[in-house]
């Protein structure tokens, strides 16, 4: 399953148990959902701007994403915590990614991602950024 279509999946399932109110937010993470979706859309901007950008700049701003998702998850615990979990897992392949070349030696295992990756994974984060601003906005 690719990132865009893992992350649907994790915000349509946010979506059902939030209509079901099979979670309850709670106030304190209302406003850590909101303030890791602003986080987000910080770093990955609409993708007229995004794609403008040199490749190095759009693997820093995918890397700062996971960092904002690393540092909301150690903030919390229950269902929050477990979308933040999966959200994490499915931009894992970033991880992987480089964009500068190997001139001499190995690369640890990195890869260079194509121009399609990069944006199947802006993608996927603009695809976070609203359910997370769906989840800090549910009461």
């Amino acid at each position: 399953m690719d990132m865009r279509r893992t992350v649907a999946v994790l915000a349509e399932e946010a979506g059902r148990q939030l209509k079901d109110h099979v979670w309850e937010v709670s106030p304190r993470d209302r406003a850590l959902a909101l303030d890791t979706e602003a986080g987000l859309r910080d770093a990955v901007r609409p993708p007229d701007a995004q794609e403008a950008l040199p490749q190095i700049e759009r693997l820093e701003h995918l890397r700062e994403t996971l960092a904002v998702m690393a540092i909301s998850l150690a903030r919390t615990h229950g269902r929050l915590a477990w979308f933040l979990s999966g959200a994490l897992n499915a931009l894992e392949p970033v991880l992987r990614w480089r964009a500068l070349p190997a001139d001499h030696g190995g690369t640890f295992g990195t890869v260079l991602p194509s121009p399609e990756e990069y944006t199947e994974a802006e993608d996927a984060v603009r695809r976070l950024q609203d359910a997370l601003a769906q989840i800090g906005r549910f009461h």
